[in-house]
């Protein structure tokens, strides 16, 4: 997920696509310990993308708070 579709959501949706991403990375990162994914760049990229949806929530908490 790019920072511009991330930067577009309200926060409401920004706290369900970071539930929805962390499922799934926690399902990827089983998957992967049982067996071999065909690509792990895959996990690498949801990290990513948690990390980001993370990030823009916090920069809104601080942005309301000021």
């Amino acid at each position: 997920m790019e920072q511009s579709v991330i930067n577009e959501l309200k926060t409401e949706e920004l706290f369900e696509r970071l539930e929805d991403e962390k499922d799934s990375l926690t399902k990827l990162s089983i998957n992967h310990a049982v067996s071999q994914l065909e690509s792990p760049i895959v996990l690498r990229q949801k990290r990513r993308t948690v990390a980001r949806l993370k990030t823009e929530i916090t920069k809104r908490e601080l942005a309301q708070s000021k």
